[in-house]
This record gives C-alpha cells, sequence and structure tokens, in this order.
C-alpha cells in the first residue's frame, strides 16, 4: 500500500506544485488509514463520546471528571516506547507488527466495553477504558514513528495533514456516528459498530510496506537500560540542557486552552439543553469538518511560510477560541450560538494540530523515533489531561463561563516560552 519515500535533493515538496505532489503519494494514503485507526478511541475512552455516554446514564460530573484519568495512557506513553523502539514482533516487521497488535488489542476492548456498560460494573468497565487506552496509546506510538521513518523530512508536513485528515474523519466517525447510533439504539451498538471501523486501519497495517530506514536499525544493538536512557540523553545532549527543557516546555503547553475543555464539552452540550443528536450533527459532523479544513490551511501554511510564525498564530487562536464558547454559555440551546462556537474550536484545532505534530517531528532522532516523538506527544497532552480531569470540580464551583475563561487566559505561559525561544528556533 505504500513505499519509503525517496530522501533526494529532488524532493521538493515546498510550494503549491510541491503539496499536490506530496498529498498524491502512496504514504499519503497509509497515514490516512493510519489516522483513522488512532483517531476512533480518542474520544471513546478518554474524551466527550466517553463522557456524554456516563452523563446519559446519570454519573455526577466529579466522577465523570475522574474517569477521564484513564486516558493518562496517552500522556504516559513514552515509558514503554523504548521497548518499540528496541524490539520487534516476530511477524510482519519492525513497525507493522506493533501496529497489528496494538489495534487487535484496541477492537477486543471496544467490544468488551459495549457488551459491559457503566451502569453494569462500574469498576470493570473502568479497567477496560485502561486497557483500551493503553492499546491506542501504543497505536498513537507506533503510527507516529512509522510517519516519520516512511518519508524525508520535508514531506512530514503533507504527511501530518493527510493523517490528521484520517483523524478527523474517525472523530467524525466516533463523535457524530456514535451519537446517532446511540440516540437511535443505544451506546452498546454504537461502540461494537466503533470496533467494526478499526478493521480499516487493521487491514492498512497488513497490506503496507515497512519503512526502509536502516539507522533505526541501530537502537536494537543497544542494552535494555540504554533504550530508556540513550533517547533523553540524546534530545538534551543535541539541544542542550536550556533550551530542551524550554523545547519540552512549550509543548507541554501548546495545547492547554483546547485540552482543558475536552472532558467537559459533551456534558456541557447536553446541559445547555441539546440533544444527543444536535451534539452529532453541529460538534461532530460540521464540527469535523470545520476541522479538516483547518487541518489542510495549517499544513499549506507550514510550506509557505517560517515554522515559528505558524506556531505563534496558532497558539494565538487556539486561546481565543475558547472565548467562543461564552457564546452558548450566555445562549442555551441556541442552534447559531453552538454552530459559531464549534467553527471556530475546530478551526484553530486543526490548525494547530498540523503545525504540532510537524514541529514535534522536526525535534526529533531517527535513531530514537517512538521514544522521542512519544515523550513530546505526551508532554502536549499531560497539562490539560491533568487539569482535565479536575475540570469538573471547577466547573462545580464556578460556572462554565468562567471555567472557558480560564481554560482562554492558560495561553499566557506558553506565550512567554515561545518568546523566549524566538531566536532560537531556525528558520526552514
Amino acid at each position: 500500500m505504500t513505499s519509503s519515500e525517496p530522501s533526494t535533493t529532488d524532493n521538493n515538496y515546498k510550494g503549491w506544485s510541491g503539496i499536490k505532489r506530496a498529498f498524491a503519494t502512496p504514504s499519503a494514503l497509509t497515514l490516512f488509514c493510519l489516522g483513522i485507526g488512532s483517531g476512533l478511541p480518542f474520544l471513546l475512552v478518554g474524551g466527550m463520546t466517553l463522557s456524554t455516554w456516563l452523563r446519559d446514564v446519570g454519573f455526577e460530573l466529579s466522577v465523570i471528571g475522574l474517569i477521564s484519568f484513564a486516558g493518562f495512557f496517552y500522556v504516559l506513553k513514552f515509558l514503554w516506547a523504548p521497548l518499540i523502539d528496541k524490539y520487534s514482533l516476530p511477524f510482519l516487521g519492525r513497525r507493522k507488527g506493533w501496529l497489528v497488535v496494538s489495534q487487535i488489542l484496541l477492537i477486543a476492548t471496544l467490544v468488551a466495553i459495549a457488551l459491559l456498560r457503566p451502569e453494569s460494573s462500574l469498576s470493570i468497565f473502568i479497567v477496560l477504558v485502561g486497557i483500551a487506552a493503553f492499546a491506542g496509546a501504543t497505536l498513537d506510538t507506533v503510527v507516529d514513528a512509522y510517519r516519520i521513518e516512511i518519508a524525508p523530512p520535508e514531506f512530514q508536513a503533507a504527511l501530518a495533514s493527510t493523517y490528521i485528515l484520517g483523524y478527523r474523519i474517525a472523530l467524525i466517525l466516533s463523535g457524530a456516528v456514535a451519537f446517532y447510533l446511540a440516540e437511535l439504539w443505544g451506546w452498546r451498538v454504537a461502540y461494537l459498530v466503533m470496533a467494526l471501523f478499526l478493521l480499516i486501519p487493521l487491514v492498512a497495517s497488513i497490506i503496507s510496506k515497512e519503512p526502509d530506514n536502516q539507522r533505526a536499525l541501530a537502537v536494537r544493538d543497544i542494552h535494555i537500560a540504554d533504550a530508556f536512557i540513550k533517547p533523553f540523553q540524546e534530545f538534551f545532549s543535541r539541544n542542550g540542557i536550556l533550551l530542551a527543557v524550554a523545547l519540552l516546555a512549550f509543548v507541554g503547553l501548546f495545547k492547554l486552552p483546547d485540552q482543558m475543555i475536552g472532558v467537559m464539552a459533551g456534558p456541557f452540550y447536553l446541559d445547555s439543553g441539546y440533544t444527543k443528536a444536535d451534539i452529532a450533527t453541529v460538534s461532530k459532523l460540521f464540527g469535523v469538518w470545520v476541522g479538516i479544513a483547518g487541518a489542510f490551511l495549517g499544513g499549506i501554511c507550514i510550506a509557505a511560510f517560517s515554522m515559528r510564525s505558524m506556531l505563534f498564530v496558532a497558539t494565538i487562536i487556539v486561546s481565543i477560541s475558547n472565548i467562543a464558547y461564552l457564546l452558548m454559555a450566555n445562549n442555551p440551546g441556541q442552534e447559531w450560538a453552538f454552530f459559531a462556537a464549534i467553527s471556530a474550536d475546530n478551526i484553530s484545532q486543526g490548525f494547530a494540530g498540523v503545525v504540532l505534530v510537524a514541529f514535534m517531528s522536526s525535534l526529533t532522532n531517527q535513531n530514537f523515533t517512538a521514544t522521542q516523538y512519544a515523550l513530546l506527544a505526551s508532554l502536549a497532552n499531560l497539562p490539560g489531561k491533568f487539569i482535565g480531569g479536575l475540570s469538573g470540580y471547577i466547573v462545580e464551583a464556578t460556572s462554565y463561563s468562567w471555567f472557558y475563561i480560564y481554560s482562554s487566559l492558560s495561553v499566557v505561559p506558553t506565550l512567554l516560552i515561545l518568546a523566549w525561544l524566538w531566536k532560537r528556533l531556525q528558520k526552514p
């Protein structure tokens, strides 16, 4: 289904003609399918679909927020990423083997979650959600490593865009489609159908080709203890301690305004008077397509402008978009407010997501692709995941309106770090 893209000097993916050429490669199609695999579990095991299900069957906001901590596996995936870098499974290849195994485990646990249901046994349900999150986080780690290894650096913006296109399509499936199915036939059917959709990336993983990256194979020759140490050691020695810490802090805070509000989104929509069908249509159908447009806009802008300029633009619009939710908080049940808030939020998410993926990809060493990218991706989710888990208490202590104001103001530390990094970030 794909082959490694040659990294010759003839490959120029800048400009409009380069963008079209990059999107037309076989790797782009593979990453589209793998994006579906990475995106499907996100809402189902730690995001809005799961939180809406829990609210729909009567759980309190504080409990919903705490259950979202099961998604912390996405934050901690750098802890087992060195094993993925070092070891190959005895079938399919170094990357493909892990792709297939993680997806099979994910499918199995989603089926178990659907058959059990939270009201039957909450403790077992939480364990299953945790296992699904672990499988999804592992899949994320391998897909990121595969994407970086399959093509040269100048191709990464296009691959990031097609990957995020697949990811956003998956959000339509696990959001809008799941909500429609839940409205018509219940949450059990919705989750079973989501498990079936995962067959698409599973088949793509089986028939795709292994990245031809001999440099990465050197990782397998080092001692197991060094497999955990060397990726981090290399990152800090290459950048210097001060710059490395600043880069990690910037990545960790970049998506904080958006991630703070993620867990409470579903309950907020329900509490504002919208039905599950309304949420599916506006948030998870219309909104995702707006997000796809934002993602492609981000890919084009990265090809046309400097990375650091796009980092600044993305940081600002992610913060400002949260203010749009005040329209919904002050106009409950009004469709125009719903459409306005979702438009602002999703176009900023799509744009910023591509910018962040391309930036993090540029920071990795291909000898330690899975581990270093997993570290960056984990940091990109850590602050928001932690605060998101406590978001129910914040809303109950204040209000939805103040919560959105706080989330928007959380951009200030990110801007301060970016100001310090400005002259230290190389222009492409």
